[in-house]
């Protein structure tokens, strides 16, 4: 049995103010995934390599928050802080897999955009829909077999008479303080992760957006590179975010984080990145809003 931390230690007004963010951060991280998911599957337009990916994208995001948030809600109530060894490693083990398929996806979608972008006349013969569905299980078998290794490494471990994690949810480095034994093969896996993780996904990204790039320049006209802006703009603003709030936890130089600035920069990565998602890919998107629109406009219209 262990203690999460949460946010029990600040003041009452900072925890009520935390209380209401992650409360409404989580609502609409779910109902703007879930309906992304909803327009995009009854939208027969938007049946496309770049929106299938989207919905993957988005039940990624769910996964993800939802392993995290309502845990932490339960924090703020004393009773709600406790966590079992097991919920805690299946906390851990479905945060890392959603977190590692995010990366694969966001990948696999710069993959796409450069298809359609500097490849258009073979884009339809290889974006087909089995090649997705192959993209997408390469992701989750990557996801899951990284989750697998890090559960078996970090659970196997003895752990010391200490409970109380300093976080508000079983994240890999204040799980791994509490442990009394050998933590090296731990250490190095984590090291492994970030490097395959962060730097190689990265990496492929960076090479596929300068191409994308060089080939929107190459464009005749500007609404021409508009458009092509335009199909990929969300996307690279959404990897913005999520590898450099990456690359500053795994990459983090000085001093050690303290307890109240890590768990504040996992609210980046864990809270915010879920909830600003549907934000970037509908806000950004004229298809996308205008599906949004002619599908609540066809709910409103059922129910009245």
């Amino acid at each position: 049995m262990f203690l999460l931390l949460g946010f029990s230690d600040l003041s009452l007004a900072a925890q009520t103010s935390l209380y209401v963010f992650l409360l409404l951060s989580y609502l609409f991280s779910v109902i703007g995934n879930g309906l992304i998911m909803l327009v995009v599957t009854f939208t027969p337009r938007l049946n496309s390599p770049m929106y299938f990916f989207l919905t993957v994208l988005s039940f990624t995001e769910i996964l993800s928050i939802s392993s995290t948030v309502p845990k932490a809600l339960q924090g703020f109530l004393k009773a709600g802080r406790t966590i079992s060894l097991i919920g805690c490693a299946t906390q851990f083990s479905v945060f890392l897999a959603a977190v590692n398929c995010e990366s694969s996806i966001l990948t696999v979608m710069a993959y796409d955009r450069y298809m359609a972008i500097c490849q258009p006349l073979r884009y339809t013969s290889v974006m087909t829909v089995s090649v997705c569905w192959k993209l997408t299980m390469i992701a989750w078998i990557f996801a899951f077999v990284n989750a697998v290794i890090g559960f078996s490494l970090l659970f196997n471990l003895p752990f010391c008479d200490s409970i109380l994690i300093a976080h508000f949810f079983c994240d890999i480095l204040p799980v791994m303080s509490l442990a009394c034994g050998n933590t090296f093969f731990l250490e190095v896996f984590q090291l492994i992760m970030s490097v395959t993780l962060i730097m190689s996904t990265f990496t492929l990204i960076i090479c596929s957006y300068v191409r994308i790039l060089t080939s929107i320049f190459l464009l005749p006209s500007a609404e021409s590179r508009h458009k092509a802006f335009s199909t990929c703009g969300s996307h690279l603003v959404s990897v913005i975010i999520f590898f450099g709030s990456a690359m500053f936890v795994h990459f983090h130089l000085g001093n050690p984080l303290s307890p109240y600035n890590d768990r504040m920069v996992a609210l980046s990565y864990s809270v915010i990145i879920p909830t600003i998602n549907p934000l970037i890919y509908s806000l950004k998107n004229n298809e996308m809003k205008e599906a949004i629109r002619k599908l609540t406009l066809k709910i409103v219209t059922l129910h009245m």
